[in-house]
């Protein structure tokens, strides 16, 4: 074994299976998979674990909070008619989001729209096909407003609040202090009752403070400050609350030293919550809205090994992948000090761990690192890396085309 000094990895999330030694998928070995796509690098969606976790969620909540995904996270068409039936909603963030869950065959009705900065023909794209937006300041439902006389349909507007407070701990903080999400709490009563004057259908309030959140007190201590931010808000705005988006920044374990979330504990805490639920909301509609936790886990980034080499006395294994697909992996999405993912290699699963490598992608750049230092089975030239996690915002969140390489290949199983 390597007397370099080595860095942990990430966890392996629980569900993947082992088939000739290989990892597998859906059943399936990676390199099956890599053989039917016809290329690496390559995403694998697990349909298994896609389920699995939303059936964990349906266990742990109270019925009567639903589960809307956040397509942000992962806008693959095939996952997005898989998790169709799964879940009660749809938040998006652009009108491209919204054109694919047309496209799904989703009923807009379904659908919500946050964001800032959308555009006049967003607007009213969203307006025309029924979905909800979720104003995010005062010039955005004027425009609203003025767009929906115009083309002669009632919008159905709900406003996205920025709270006084935010979700500890969570890895992007969206609410709290001066943000560029959402009104300030203060306002919103104001302008609620300003859009229900001038004839909006109002659909209540979205109140998210953030996401990728592991510990299970904060974000129990932040669902009961929404509610009561929610409870205070319907009152001064003086009509019943038809919904309520809670916000969700349910987390995943990325690196060493992670811990899952304890589900068991929110949902608890969220029966206490739904049992003594503030005057008036009787029949307000609640919901989590998630999205990294939904199918983060459920993804696997697979590439391949095309040249083994060593420099001062320094093993690397170069792969057919990298940052172009897997920006955060390679520690510049969100992250301030770099920390290995879960990396294995995929088709020497079972093999023991023997070799100390980096494995790094084929850019022409030093950030483009899958996997610092790490133990691992002994690799070489053909045998496929696989990335851990990579079912949330890899594909569609990683510059595809830097250097031309181009995106990769994706796939459901």
């Amino acid at each position: 074994m390597s007397t370099i000094k080595t860095k942990p990895l990430g966890p392996i999330p629980q569900g993947f299976e082992t088939i000739d030694g290989q990892l597998a998928i859906g059943g399936r070995t990676a390199s099956d998979l890599v053989d039917e796509a016809g290329r690496t690098p390559l995403f694998v969606y697990s349909r298994n674990l896609l389920d699995r976790r939303v059936a964990e969620l349906r266990a742990a909540l109270p019925s009567r909070i639903g589960v809307n995904f956040a397509v942000k996270a992962n806008p693959h068409p095939d996952v997005i008619a898989h998790m169709a039936p799964l879940v009660d909603g749809f938040d998006v963030a652009s009108s491209g989001e919204l054109a694919k869950l047309q496209e799904a065959g989703i009923d807009p009705t379904r659908v919500s729209f946050a964001g800032p900065g959308k555009r006049d023909e967003e607007l009213e794209a969203a307006i025309s096909a029924g979905a909800t937006l979720n104003c995010e300041s005062e010039g955005e439902a004027e425009r609203s407003l003025a767009i929906a006389q115009r083309i002669g349909k009632a919008p159905r507007i709900a406003i996205r609040v920025n709270p006084d407070f935010e979700l500890k701990g969570s890895g992007m903080k969206m609410g709290g202090g001066a943000k560029q999400f959402g009104v300030d709490a203060e306002r919103v009563p104001a302008l609620a009752r300003k859009v229900i004057s001038e004839g909006a259908e109002w659909r209540g309030l979205h109140i998210f403070t953030g996401s990728q959140a592991l510990s299970a007190e904060a974000i129990i201590e932040t669902q009961g400050n929404v509610l009561n931010l929610a409870a205070k808000l319907a009152g001064e705005i003086g009509e019943p609350l038809p919904k309520l988006n809670m916000g969700g920044g349910f987390g995943i374990p990325y690196f060493p030293g992670d811990e899952p979330l304890d589900l068991a504990a929110v949902g608890e805490a969220l029966h206490g919550y739904v049992a003594d639920l503030p005057a008036g909301f009787e029949q307000t509609q609640l919901c989590l809205e998630l999205g990294r936790y939904l199918v983060g886990e459920a993804g696997v980034y697979l590439c391949r090994v095309i040249d083994r080499k060593v420099s001062h006395g320094v093993a690397y294994l170069v792969t057919d992948g990298g940052l172009h697909h897997q920006l955060a992996a390679s520690g510049n999405f969100g992250t301030v000090v770099r920390r290995n993912y879960p990396v294995a290699i995929a088709s020497r699963y079972v093999e023991e761990a023997n070799d100390v490598v980096n494995v790094v992608g084929c850019l022409c750049t030093p950030l483009d690192r899958l996997a610092d230092a790490a133990l691992m089975p002994h690799a070489d030239v053909g045998d496929l890396v696989a990335v851990f996690c990579a079912g949330a915002y890899g594909a569609t969140a990683s510059p595809a085309a830097f250097l031309g390489h181009g995106p990769a290949a994706e796939m459901l199983v």
